[in-house]
């Protein structure tokens, strides 16, 4: 039928239908670049799954992902103004920002629970934290400096118990009396691998490390002049993240395997599957709030710890870390599975 002969209404229904369905010719995208702190893995997933599956695009975004490495400082990108979005370690790197008069802000937390775990032998049972009190620690240099000094002030750890982390399982794995950090994603399937043997898993974050991890950073230029490409990159991220937890993650994981050649598919189903087991990504206030979710009095009961353990000032005003502008709005719920 001619829509000549239509009624208006239904005319202009039937147009905004297909102006919704069909996408314009010549859409101009608004181009943002988003620079990781690593490699790309399964722990950035989210963001690869939304660039893949054409999330990004359905927000009107050209998004380019700009992967870091051992030899890359993505951040520094972001200061200079050569990157519009970082993803950045966790709250302390916030709280830096604050301290040097650095105009960043964080505007999204991906990681609801830091990934920061102890790997011990199969053999040692740990019934709490302190069990790992008598153990050889193996712990990086900047573990030593941030999470280290926490377990110091709330738990009473010593540094004499302590030996650098190399970020090699060898010496871990030949010495039973000894605890290595790592990553619930990553170090206990690569000491599988290794030595045979399923190590036991100490989460931080269950014993009150409450730092957010793998958080969307932006400058504060930017969340001024440009709040609507911010909700938007935030909002797709989300999106792309219950994508790719809970849907088909395969477009995501081959833009990761075509970045990194040395990821497996094993790996990457572990290391998702940790994610979802341990709650990293989706738990506590998430559950009501979406994906990225921060709460005020989060930061304000990390911030009190860091304070305590000498590792953050107390003068700094650390709300400036920090904003729930973008968040907290439940986008991506209907996404979740039911049960």
């Amino acid at each position: 039928m001619n829509p000549a002969f239509l009624p208006r209404t239904l005319t202009a229904a039937l147009l905004a239908l297909v102006a919704a369905l069909v996408p314009a010719r010549g859409q101009t995208l608004d181009k943002v670049s988003f620079g990781t702190n690593w490699v790309a893995e399964a722990e950035h997933g989210g963001f690869f799954q939304a660039v893949a599956d054409g999330t990004y695009k359905n927000y009107g975004l050209d998004v380019t992902i700009v992967p870091g490495g051992p030899n890359s400082n993505n951040r520094m990108l972001l200061i200079a103004g050569k990157l519009d979005f970082f993803m950045s370690a966790n709250t302390l790197q916030s709280f830096d920002a604050v301290t040097n008069k650095v105009p960043l802000v964080a505007v999204a937390a991906i990681f609801q629970k830091d990934p920061q775990v102890f790997l011990t032998h199969p053999e040692f049972k740990i019934g709490k934290l302190e069990d790992l009190k008598p153990l050889t620690l193996l712990v990086s240099k900047e573990g030593v400096a941030s999470y280290f000094q926490w377990l110091k002030s709330e738990y009473g750890f010593s540094e004499s118990k302590v030996k650098p982390y190399t970020f090699n399982s060898q010496p871990f794995i030949v010495n039973k009396q000894s605890a290595m950090q790592g990553y619930v994603t990553s170090e206990p399937y690569a000491v599988e691998k290794a030595a045979g043997f399923k190590p036991n898993v100490v989460l931080l974050a269950d014993y009150g490390f409450n730092a957010y991890s793998t958080l969307i950073e932006t400058r504060t230029e930017i969340v001024d002049k440009k709040p609507d490409l911010v909700q938007r990159f935030v909002d797709a991220s989300m999106i792309g993240w219950y994508n790719y937890l809970y849907g088909d993650n395969t477009p995501g994981n081959a833009m990761i395997k075509k970045l990194n050649p040395e990821m497996t598919d094993e790996l990457l189903k572990y290391s998702t599957a940790k994610m979802k087991e341990y709650g990293i990504v989706d738990s506590g206030e998430t559950l009501k709030d979406g994906i990225g979710a921060m709460t005020d009095a989060r930061v304000a009961s990390f911030f009190d710890k860091m304070v305590r353990a000498g590792v953050v000032r107390r003068d700094i005003d650390y709300r400036q870390a920090y904003t729930l502008r973008f968040i907290n709005k439940g986008v991506g719920l209907n996404l979740r599975p039911k049960n």
